[in-house]
């Protein structure tokens, strides 16, 4: 098999675990959003340790404490990603699947966005036609909803926020969830054992099949993550682009056909305000990417 047509299967499989994610978190009901993602913090950590050492990786992240820009960029990065895992979760658990699947819908204007603000980057005329359609999107949905859209709105500025640390610190992928699960875990297991010491965990108190499905929370972060990182080395960042919508339509679909969310007319309407704008935005990137090659091409000839 091609590497390329390797890396496309790796990541379509990434991008649909994270799309099924939703299926998941209920089965941790009646665990709450905080007790849930305490948990995934703590069981996360032990394995990306464990993947830090059969890796090799553990001198990286030796240098990586070392370095105090670094350790700040993914410090911030922790917490940051913290809200959007938390954020996810309650959504979730809270009748909001199709609202999630929005926030990760908007997610790449919103990148784009704040590269804007933060970076100076400029945008050209027909991703502002696109930018802007999303903003209308985003009013009309919080006319809908009689309320802004805050769910999808704090997933995608915080994941934005999160990529833009990242990208910043340019870490490896395995050091680096490492370090963000060691900076929240004293929090996280300073909750657990709160919860614990009062009576109010939902770790074993439900049978063992339930206690067991908490472990596993570490294992369901690591494994699309590291599809993520081997389909990323495979394929281009066009490919990977087009694939990260794959997990917000899995999402907006369980949160119609499985979890009977309700879709009002006025609420598609904002969906198709979206969806149009990821088009004329991916379209135009797609166009701007082949322009560049050629004229790249022709300076070569020359």
């Amino acid at each position: 098999m091609p590497e390329s047509r390797r890396g496309l299967i790796l990541g379509a499989l990434a991008y649909t675990l994270w799309g099924t994610f939703p299926l998941y978190w209920t089965l941790l009901e009646p665990g709450g959003a905080v007790e849930i993602l305490a948990h995934r913090i703590v069981w996360s950590l032990l394995t990306m340790v464990l993947i830090l050492v059969l890796w090799h990786r553990v001198d990286q992240l030796k240098a990586l404490l070392r370095d105090r820009r670094k350790l700040l960029l993914i410090s911030g990065a922790a917490v940051v990603i913290s809200v959007n895992w938390g954020g996810y979760i309650w959504g979730v658990n809270n009748g909001r699947v199709v609202e999630t699947s929005l926030g990760y819908f908007i997610n790449p204007l919103v990148t784009v966005l704040m590269g804007v603000l933060v970076l100076g980057e400029r945008l050209r005329r027909l991703q502002w036609v696109a930018m802007g359609m999303a903003f209308i999107a985003v009013v009309v949905l919080a006319i809908d909803y009689g309320r802004p859209p805050w769910v999808a709105l704090v997933l995608a500025f915080s994941f934005g926020t999160y990529g833009l640390l990242k990208k910043q610190a340019g870490v490896g992928a395995v050091e680096s969830i490492t370090l963000e699960t060691l900076v929240l875990a004293p929090i996280a297991m300073a909750y657990v054992a709160w919860l614990v010491a009062t009576s109010e965990s939902n770790f074993g108190s439900h049978g063992l099949g339930h206690a067991l499905l908490f472990t596993t929370t570490g294992i369901i972060t690591a494994i699309p993550l590291m599809l993520f990182g081997a389909a990323a080395i495979r394929v281009s960042m066009v490919s990977l682009g087009l694939l990260q919508y794959l997990a917000p339509t899995i999402q907006f679909a369980l949160g119609i056909l499985v979890f009977e969310e309700a879709m009002p007319a006025s609420r598609w309407i904002g969906f198709g305000l979206v969806w149009v704008a990821l088009v004329m935005f991916t379209v135009e990137a797609l166009n701007h990417r082949r322009r560049q090659l050629r004229l790249v091409a022709h300076a070569s000839a020359a």
